[in-house]
């Protein structure tokens, strides 16, 4: 596994500092092994090969093909029947059918019908529906569906792909979030040994009575629990970042202690998931993923009711057949010698048919409602999260002035305090306010950065920036 690890730390373009030698990946470069090398990702890819399996054979049905029957009975050293007839079909768009046969039959008990010349019968021929089956048919309502089922594959490959992106942005937010929460808790722990030691001194010296060491003790220990309440919360997010990162033998990837978030990642958000240039006003909806795949589905229904009126009209196919002996002659095939037949086929009462119609009609109006209901929850969901998101940083601007106020009274507090005009406890009491505001604006930068990734799934965007 520490090979990996190494081998990781050398693909990933890292900012190294030289005084802790950690190394930072950013929210795109994290992102471009997630759409790279994610397993989910690759299965998703499979939706699109799968559909294309299924146009190949939706075209199949139109492929030239090869027929040979053969009978033969002998009993009793008699030959009762000999009887061969092959035929190449060749099948077209529409409800036409062309053929080309052979029969050669022989035997002492042959039925008239099928005597035909020594040397076989030869017919060209044609096959076609007249009314069903003409103008569309299953064959080519099931190729048509099918081409419409690969385009809807790849809008549906974008969702999937989308929303696995979605999940490990959210996953390095949260890990961001850790990072910063630890580093807090780092910052005010040094302050707080430096604090004790000093009053430890003065205590030792006379100068300061033993109760103020007993205070400072335990915001020393309380700083050093919190510290590692956040280091444990740290590794756990940093465990839940490894689960998207893979390599391309599909092996994980395990992170090593010294690999950070990027800290600027919230001044460039919008740049990575590509929500920069997003208009509210102008947003098309219809190229949005989930409505194209509506889209292509109720085309695909639309097919089927149509099939389903085709298959209101009576079957009649009409074959008809030149005959000749001499096939190596052209000419001799003509209307003197033909073979023809006409079949016609009416139900009575077309309980079936009308219901396959209604049944048809009730799907695409089944997925109109969804289209409807679809565009006015993306229209809603958009308009929510910007009115959110205007409201972060509206809360975000608070904060930064809360946080710099509640700095500016500890750094007064603490000069009172070596000026002996304060006490220890006020000095604690105003670290502790701005420990917490300080906690309340990464979990409020959090908030924001989870409603970016929020716009950036409703929006579907997969062509996140991942150079």
């Amino acid at each position: 596994m520490r090979s990996l690890v190494i081998y990781i730390a050398l693909l990933i373009s890292c900012t190294t500092a030289a005084q802790d030698s950690t190394a930072t990946i950013s929210l795109s470069e994290y992102l471009g092994y997630v759409k790279t090398f994610h397993p989910i990702v690759k299965q998703a890819n499979l939706i699109i090969t799968e559909s294309e399996a299924k146009l190949m054979k939706a075209r199949g049905a139109f492929d030239p093909k090869i027929e040979v029957d053969y009978d033969r009975k002998k009993f009793k050293n008699t030959e009762y029947y000999d009887k061969l007839n092959a035929a190449f079909k060749i099948p077209t768009w529409y409800g036409i059918e062309f053929k080309g046969t052979i029969e050669e039959n022989d035997g002492y008990y042959l039925n008239p019908e099928s005597f035909v010349p020594e040397d076989g019968l030869y017919s060209v021929g044609v096959s076609v529906s007249l009314a069903r089956d003409l103008l569309i048919n299953k064959r080519m309502a099931m190729l048509k569906q099918a081409k419409m089922f690969v385009k809807q594959a790849k809008a549906d490959r974008q969702l999937l792909v989308n929303n696995i992106l979605y999940d490990a942005t959210i996953t390095y937010f949260n890990w961001l979030k850790s990072y910063n929460e630890k580093r807090v808790y780092e910052a005010f722990l040094s302050n707080a040994e430096m604090r004790f030691n000093g009053i430890k001194m003065s205590f030792e010296q006379g100068e300061a009575p033993a109760i103020d060491t007993i205070e400072a003790r335990i915001a020393l220990n309380d700083r050093k629990l919190n510290l590692e309440k956040a280091r444990i919360k740290f590794l756990k997010s940093s465990l839940e970042l490894s689960n998207y990162l893979w390599l391309n033998d599909n092996t994980p990837i395990e992170l090593e202690d010294n690999i950070i978030p990027d800290t600027n990642t919230f001044n460039i958000v919008d740049a990575t998931l590509n929500t920069s240039n997003f208009d509210i006003e102008n947003l098309n909806l219809d190229n949005h993923p989930k409505m194209q795949s509506l889209d292509y589905k109720l085309e695909s229904l639309t097919l089927e009711k149509r099939l389903s009126l085709n298959n209101l009209l009576p079957k009649i196919d009409l074959q008809y057949n030149f005959l000749s002996q001499t096939p190596e002659i052209s000419r001799s095939f003509s209307t003197a010698a033909y073979k023809s037949g006409l079949n016609v086929s009416i139900p009575l009462f077309l309980r079936k048919e009308r219901a396959d119609l209604k049944l048809a009609k009730i799907k695409m109006q089944d997925t109109e409602f969804e289209m409807q209901s679809t565009r006015l929850n993306l229209k809603n969901k958009i308009k929510a999260i910007t009115q959110e998101l205007d409201s972060y940083m509206l809360q975000n601007k608070y904060t930064l002035v809360i946080v710099s106020d509640y700095t500016q009274m500890l750094d007064a507090e603490e000069r009172k305090f070596d000026l002996g005009e304060s006490s220890l406890f006020l000095v604690n009491a105003r670290e502790s306010k701005l420990i917490d505001s300080k906690l309340k604006a990464i979990e409020l930068e959090n908030n924001f950065l989870n409603t970016k990734a929020n716009l950036f799934n409703v929006l579907a965007i997969s062509n996140v920036d991942t150079d």
